[in-house]
């Protein structure tokens, strides 16, 4: 049981990845008041939790009747990742970026609860961990009780974001963003060769 809540906490915490989180928090949030970073930090993690639990619930059930496959929806995930990875690496740095409190949309909610927080990964592991049709409901419950310990984590470390933009200032939260936007951008390219290796895989072994 122990070997099983260790792996299952390896997974979600490489997966959502409180540190890179928290960097791209960091970043995304240098031009947003104090009060302003720590509501977004609270919804960030209220929607990220939403989502993955929905995953948990009805993620299985509902890509199956829609006749979806993981894999597709890897391959899908990594794409949209790709591209707002690019988004970050050339941003202009106007008043109107993401992290602006003038900008037109809440990042609390994209890109930072999605796909940043619930990663494509995140969503596709705990899906999987707790697979219907292999796992009993006591453990789908503990990996559940693991993931949001992994999202408290991460919201402690948005939380103490302030104190890292306090040293590497406006120009180093800017170059923090393009760098994270490589990381994603590289980290979205993982996403998919793996679900086009994986298919290949199948194809053959078919």
């Amino acid at each position: 049981m122990i070997e099983k809540l260790l792996h299952d906490f390896l997974i979600i915490w490489a997966t959502i990845d409180p540190i890179g989180t928290m960097a791209l928090f960091a970043g995304l949030t240098a031009k947003l008041s104090a009060e302003a970073r720590r509501k977004t930090a609270f919804k960030t993690i209220a929607y990220a939790s939403a989502v993955l639990l929905g995953s948990i619930v009805i993620g299985q059930v509902l890509l199956s009747a829609m006749g979806i496959s993981l894999l597709s929806f890897q391959l899908a995930g990594g794409i949209i990742l790709f591209l707002f990875g690019l988004q970050m690496i050339f941003s202009t740095g106007n008043d109107h970026d993401e992290g602006s409190e003038g900008s037109k949309h809440d990042i609390a909610v994209f890109p930072l609860a999605i796909p940043s927080t619930a990663t494509p990964g995140a969503i596709l592991a705990v899906i999987l961990l707790t697979d219907n049709y292999t796992h009993p409901v006591v453990e789908q419950v503990t990996t559940a009780l693991i993931m949001l310990v992994v999202l408290a984590i991460t919201l402690v470390m948005m939380l103490l974001s302030g104190h890292i933009l306090r040293v590497i200032g406006t120009g180093g939260a800017s170059i923090l963003v393009r760098l994270m936007g490589m990381v994603l951008a590289a980290l979205s390219v993982e996403f998919v060769m793996e679900a086009l290796g994986v298919a290949n895989w199948i194809q053959q072994a078919g």
